[in-house]
């Protein structure tokens, strides 16, 4: 009997594999069944080696040894890998298998991981490429029914590839480059780096701000206002209400608009973290992990995707969705929704993956054992779909221009004629609780006015500040990063923009975590080092373009458009001449990411300063042996943190009250003056000198 072998990214993802086929025996890392045999990965099985591997000179971290440009690439199965690899190596090599679908997620990241491990295996059967939208049964079945050559992705993979070998080049070169020019890790990458640019660049802003007064007049009659335009001095504002106070008004002209705002496309991954942040103050990271879980978990279509439509063949399947979520969603009781599915379908405008979608496994389980995470995004696709579905949201504006005492001023109004989609997204605002900055908007509706009319009217002066640029949330950082040089793009370039939607949400955790940039609230600051490595780093890395429009050379590549060897030629051409351009930096530039030392006391030694190190507190001068040890057993017996503040008493007076301190003979804790006892060698006693 022969065997089909199907490999899929993660374990979770090939049980739901395996049950719908068939192969419902477990095995040592793979299912068995029906003439299948499927196993998985475990993410990327396979990886680019490290430096080192290439060559043991590369373990040290020195300029002469730069650029690495490897030749040939070198791969690797990381040690906690190496177990599910064998196991997948070994099925693809058993005789009985006679041909391999892959089964990894359906995108560019997916495919580079089945390619490394087949290709590791040295594997030469046929393959096939399952690509599926939803985890559900249904999509599942559909998926194998219509298996496509491997080779058809061939381009995608040469995309992935070159993706994947750029980031490398860049990254291990530039961050080894730097940091060793300036004394410390400084990791520099493809996109993470000009998005800390981006980040650096609205911080100077916001600095740079001067914010400015100014003033208006209003003047009211009844429930009517209106307001003069931005007066400069309140000396002018002043004279211009002793002008207008007690006199009357007269309504010069009246425009009435009638508008409509259309409803909002679904949502592809990057609106879907953008609005969740905004709602929910979620990261993109974890809104990406919920989607995963959702997904897997078949509730949810796949989550990477760049589109927000559906195909042109799922026009029945929304409707059904639709008309079921009506019925299954609090905030839409008693909705009167006649849905537009038309307006939601472009196969044009699909490439891999349609837009983010609640599936009818969804329908059918409902919220069920969902955490509340997960409750809220569900609920979030879920509103958006009945928004874009729903008609549009009408309104009429009144600009209504008065002249009073010689001078002009304008009341606004507006009034809404069909709610539309709003009524949908506000009542989904009130039942989730979020909490967004935009509130249900207040309605002026101006009182009935006819030009000619005139009313006697009271003045008065408001004062105003002019505002400063806002610092970027998660949420409009996102879309910078989508957005990011795009101006420099020939308008029908079909991916604009810094790293992918599947990509972004990384790059922002790795900014946080390597220390350059902090989140305070839901704002994401720069920090000191980060706004420093932004300022000396040259433009070609800096740069959102150049960056972006790496991004579309890419897509270019993976639709065939572009070559793969002439990509990677500029690449390797870029990392050389940064080392051309940065052989030695000057000695007062060298220490700017040095952190500033905290001075604790003088060394009752030699009288040098002490400072604080992470475990220690120690003496300035290299050839005075005094230290302080944070972990010192006298302090760790007595259960008591060895502070700062507790090593700078010890210093000054050779004596410290300290609280709370345990004693074993009795279990309790007691009050004492701690002497410093130093003996003039290696370690530093100290000893209880009363208790209180």
């Amino acid at each position: 009997m022969s065997f089909q072998l199907v490999i899929a990214e993660k374990p979770s993802v090939a049980r739901s594999i395996a049950t719908v086929i068939g192969a419902d025996e477990k095995q040592n890392g793979y299912w068995q069944g029906g003439g299948y045999l499927v196993s998985w990965c475990i993410g990327h099985l396979v990886s680019f080696a490290e430096a080192g591997r290439y060559d043991e000179k590369y373990c040290k971290w020195k300029y002469e040894d730069l650029p690495i440009l490897p030749q040939p690439w070198q791969f690797i199965v990381p040690d906690e890998k190496k177990q599910q690899f064998e196991i997948v190596r070994s099925l693809l090599n058993r005789p009985d298998v006679d041909s391999v679908t892959a089964a990894t997620d359906a995108g560019r990241e997916g495919e580079l991981i089945f390619r490394f491990v087949y290709q590791m295996a040295g594997c030469t059967k046929p393959v096939k490429r399952l690509w599926i939208s939803s985890m559900e049964d249904a999509a599942i079945r559909e998926g194998f029914a219509n298996l496509r050559p491997d080779s058809d992705y061939d381009a995608l993979y040469q995309s992935a590839l070159c993706r994947a070998k750029a980031d490398w080049l860049v990254g291990i070169n530039a961050t080894r480059l730097f940091s060793v020019l300036y004394h410390k890790t400084l990791t520099v990458g493809r996109v993470q780096t000009p998005t800390l640019k981006m980040l650096v660049d609205r911080d100077a802003k916001i600095l740079r701000f001067q914010k400015e007064k100014y003033y208006t007049v209003g003047i009211q009659s009844g429930s009517l206002k209106a307001d003069s335009g931005r007066i400069a001095s309140m000396d002018e504002a002043n004279t211009l209400k002793a002008t207008c106070a007690g006199t009357s008004a007269i309504c010069t002209s009246i425009k009435r608009e009638r508008k409509a705002e259309q409803p909002p496309k679904l949502y592809d991954l990057t609106t879907l973290q953008r609005e969740a942040n905004r709602l929910f103050g979620f990261t993109a990271k974890q809104t990406l992990d919920y989607a995963q879980q959702l997904y897997e978990k078949k509730l949810l279509t796949y989550p990477r995707t760049d589109s927000q439509y559906l195909t042109e063949d799922m026009g029945q399947t929304a409707q059904h969705l639709v008309s079921d979520l009506l019925g299954l969603l609090p905030f839409a009781q008693g909705l009167d929704l006649t849905p537009e599915v038309g307006r939601i379908l472009n196969s044009k405008k699909v490439s891999d993956h349609h837009a983010i979608i609640p599936t009818s496994e969804f329908v059918k389980q409902g919220f069920t054992g969902l955490a509340e995470s997960e409750c809220k995004l569900m609920n979030l696709v879920c509103s958006k779909l009945l928004c874009a579905v729903a008609a549009p949201h009408e309104y009429e504006t009144v600009t209504a221009v008065f002249s009073c005492a010689g001078n002009e001023f304008i009341a606004k109004g507006k009034t809404v004629l069909v709610p539309g989609w709003k009524e949908i997204d506000q009542r989904f605002r009130s039942t989730m609780k979020a909490d967004g900055e935009e509130e249900a908007e207040s309605l002026n509706t101006l009182p009935e006015l006819a030009e000619g009319q005139t009313f006697s009217v009271t003045a008065n002066v408001s004062e105003h500040f002019t505002s400063p640029p806002k610092a970027y949330t998660e949420d409009t950082l996102l879309s910078a990063m989508e957005r990011a040089g795009a101006e420099d793009m020939p308008e029908n370039a079909e991916r604009k923009g810094l790293g992918t939607p599947a990509t972004r949400a990384a790059t922002l955790e790795k900014l946080v975590q390597m220390g350059f940039v902090q989140r305070k609230g839901k704002q994401l600051v720069p920090t000191k080092d980060g706004i420093n490595l932004a300022v000396v780093l040259p433009e070609s890395l800096t740069s959102p373009a150049l960056t972006a429009e790496w991004e579309n050379r890419l897509t270019e590549i993976a639709k065939g458009n572009a070559d793969p060897d002439e990509f990677m030629a500029e690449i390797e051409a870029q990392v050389r001449q940064l080392f051309k351009t940065y052989s030695c930096i000057s000695a007062d530039k060298q220490n700017l990411f040095q952190s500033e030392r905290v001075i604790i006391g003088k060394c009752p030694r030699c009288n040098e300063n002490v400072y604080e190190g992470k475990k220690n507190f120690y003496c300035g001068n290299r050839s005075c042996q005094f230290v302080m040890w944070k972990n010192d057993r006298f302090f760790e017996q007595r259960k008591k943190a060895f502070t700062p503040k507790i090593a700078a008493a010890l210093l000054k007076n050779g004596k410290a009250k300290v609280k709370g301190l345990y004693s074993e003979k009795t279990g309790k804790t007691y009050d004492a003056t701690v002497l410093l006892a130093d003996t003039g060698g290696k370690y530093v006693n100290y000893r209880v000198e009363c208790k209180e």
